[in-house]
This record gives C-alpha cells, sequence and structure tokens, in this order.
C-alpha cells in the first residue's frame, strides 16, 4: 500500500501528527492518551496523502500545507473514535487493536474525539500556518474543513447511516450517504491541496471528480471486504453491516456488480487526472491500488 512516492509524505504526516498532539496534562493524562492512542495508530493516511500530492502538482508547497493535512487527518480519526462508540456503530476493534472506548472507557473516547477535532481546527486557523500557506488561503482550507466535518458532510452521513439500520434503503439513498460520510473528507482533502497550491478552476474541477470517484469507490471495496475479508486481515469486526441489517453495495447489487461498479469508479476517477498530465500518474497509481487492496 505504502508505494515509495508515499513514503517521504507519510514520515512528515507521522512527524507532525507526533509533534501537534500534547505529551502531558497532570489532571487530563488519560485523553491525552486517548488521543495518542488512536491518532499514532497507524492507518492509511490516504486524505493527508492526497491533499499533500494535489498541492504539489498545482505548484504548492506541500512543507506549508502540511499542517492542513494533519489537521484533516484528526477530523477522520476523531470520526473513527466516535463511529466506534456503543451508540453508534459499537465496534470493538479498530486497525488490529482495540477501539479508543475499548482501551480508555467510553468516556474519556469521547471526549478524545471532541479534543481531536478541536485541536484539528486549532492546527488550522493557527497564525504561524496561515502566514507560511497565505491567509485567504488558510481560511479557505479552514473553511473546506468545517464544510467537509460538519452537517452538509461527514455529520449528515453518519445521521443517515444510523437511521439507515434495520431497513433496507434505495441506492441513491447509500450513494449519499457515503458521499457525505467517507467521501466528504476525501473530496476536501482534494480540494483542499488545489486551494492550498494555488490550482486552477479547471485542477479544482479535476481534483474534486477525481476524489468523488475515489471516495465511492473506496466505499465500495470496503463493502467487499466486510464480506470476503477476515477480521485479522482487516484489523476490526468483518460482517458487521449484516449483523446490524444495513444495506450496502454487496446486499444491493451482488459482489460481482458491486466489484464492477468500483473498477468503473477507479477508471473514472484515473480519467479525470487528465488535466494534469503525466504528473499526475502517483494518484493514478494510488486509484488503482485502493481498488484491489485486502484491507
Amino acid at each position: 500500500m505504502k508505494a515509495g512516492w508515499q513514503d517521504a509524505y507519510l514520515e512528515q504526516i507521522e512527524s507532525m501528527l507526533d509533534r501537534l498532539l500534547p505529551i502531558q496534562g497532570e489532571l487530563y493524562a488519560d485523553v491525552i492518551a486517548a488521543m495518542r492512542y488512536s491518532l499514532l495508530n497507524g492507518g492509511k493516511r490516504i486524505r493527508p496523502v492526497l491533499l499533500l500530492e494535489f498541492c504539489r502538482l498545482c505548484g504548492g508547497s506541500t512543507e506549508a500545507a502540511l499542517p492542513y493535512a494533519c489537521a484533516l487527518e484528526m477530523i477522520h480519526t476523531y470520526s473513527l473514535i466516535h463511529d466506534d462508540l456503543p451508540c453508534m456503530d459499537d465496534d470493538g476493534m479498530r486497525r488490529g487493536k482495540p477501539s479508543c472506548h475499548k482501551a480508555f472507557g467510553e468516556a474519556t473516547a469521547l471526549l478524545a474525539g471532541d479534543a481531536l477535532l478541536t485541536l484539528a481546527f486549532e492546527t488550522a486557523a493557527a497564525p504561524e500556518n496561515g502566514e507560511r500557506a497565505g491567509h485567504a488561503r488558510a481560511l479557505s482550507a479552514a473553511w473546506e474543513l468545517a464544510r467537509a466535518a460538519g452537517i452538509h458532510g461527514m455529520v449528515g452521513g453518519q445521521q443517515i447511516d444510523l437511521i439507515s439500520e434495520g431497513r433496507a434503503v434505495p441506492l441513491d439513498t447509500l450513494e449519499l450517504m457515503d458521499s457525505c460520510k467517507t467521501g466528504a473528507l476525501i473530496r476536501a482533502a482534494a480540494r483542499v491541496g488545489c486551494l492550498l497550491g494555488g490550482g486552477s478552476r479547471e485542477q479544482l474541477l479535476a481534483a474534486e471528480q477525481y476524489a468523488g470517484a475515489l471516495g465511492l469507490a473506496f466505499q465500495i471495496v470496503d463493502d467487499i471486504l466486510d464480506v470476503t475479508g477476515t477480521e485479522e486481515e482487516l484489523g476490526k469486526p468483518v460482517k458487521s453491516d449484516a449483523g446490524r441489517d444495513k444495506s450496502t453495495y454487496v446486499s444491493l447489487l451482488g459482489l460481482a456488480e458491486a466489484r464492477q461498479e468500483a473498477a468503473r469508479l477507479t477508471q473514472k476517477a484515473v480519467s479525470a487526472l487528465e488535466p494534469f498530465g503525466p504528473e499526475a500518474d502517483n494518484l493514478r497509481e494510488l486509484a488503482e491500488e485502493l481498488s484491489v487492496r485486502q484491507k
């Protein structure tokens, strides 16, 4: 998964995430430990990598964009902590380890998610980061992150997910849910990267089309792996969607057609990158890799 071109980004991301996280606080050490446990527990880091690569493609400084890439990963991690809670999906494993609420308790996990969301916008709004990125671009980036995380993005998608449990939903509802819950942050990664890099309107549109197709393909592959994968491979429970009687692309389309749709969307993502030329081959490679991933 970690192709050579991503290694430098991943090293920078991990290093800055570690530096941005608080280290100590005598009376609130538990919540800090929970934040660090969840945020520094690896993962694909797809969203920050996308942000940095689109910034590079648009001619921007990836060093200046790095804090915003880390803020995006904080938002993503907060959503995973809350998503695993008993009141949401009630999942006990995440990335091969006990979920945050299993390791630290439900209340502390809730606070850790809240703290990561807040730290994300503290990072995005930091004057020194705005100085490096350009204050107008930094403001646009923070707005994009907030919009993607909120009611018109991830939170709205999670609400659709909750009300869809225990009943069949049509394909268009499922697509809307995933476009918000999973896709919003992926599209934000692409858009923020272009905005921080000073990309053109054409580049911004191409990046959003790529990310939209990539995000939906990613979710379809997730649904496939929930049926075909093992807990050891995925590092989280499998067949959990069926256990909660939730509609998925596999339940609505069947396994073969779901795979075909993921392949079609992957090709759509690859084709969307045409305005970037051969310089975007890294992102073409990423789309192909994600479409055949096993975890």
